[in-house]
């Protein structure tokens, strides 16, 4: 975890971040290429249904899309119908996505985690690490460490 000002950065492809700072567009931004930035907002995610659905508005999710974690899962990890060669997936009020569920909350999060990682990282000639899939967390600056730790927490165990 490298943590700078108002940003967390947990992984090459995952970011905590506060409204207004954090992580510098050229870590984010490739230096070509189309780029689809979906902005989500977790108040709109208080439970599994309403965090579907948003995803699936949202990212156009293909209308076979199961309704479910592995559904979800593998839908953000493949992307293709969408027509860019790198995906940002910006959550505003990260805290806020399914606060009173803590097991759909840790699946959830565990899902982006996952597909981050799947889709890999490469290097630029610069030798800054871009990634396929960004998926940058916005929160409130109390929020941002507690989410981050959690993150931390969560990544090491081995089902996530």
């Amino acid at each position: 975890m490298k943590e700078e000002m108002s940003a967390i950065h947990i992984a090459p492809w995952m970011h905590v971040i506060t409204p207004g700072g954090g992580v510098p567009l050229d870590e984010l931004l490739p230096t070509s290429g189309r780029v689809y930035v979906a902005r989500l907002n977790g108040q709109e995610m208080p439970d599994e249904v309403s965090t579907f659905q948003h995803f699936w508005e949202v990212l156009k999710f293909p209308d076979y899309f199961g309704w479910n974690w592995n559904a979800f899962y593998d839908c953000v990890r493949d992307l293709n119908w969408l027509s860019a060669d790198y995906r940002i997936l910006i959550i505003e009020s990260a805290e806020s996505a399914l606060l009173d569920d803590d097991d759909a909350r840790k699946i959830f999060f565990g899902c982006l985690w996952r597909a981050g990682q799947r889709w890999s990282y490469t290097k630029r000639p610069e030798g800054v690490t871009l990634t396929k899939l960004s998926v940058v967390l916005s929160c409130d600056k109390d929020s941002v460490s507690a989410l981050a730790k959690q993150l931390e927490e969560w990544k090491e165990q081995p089902n996530w």
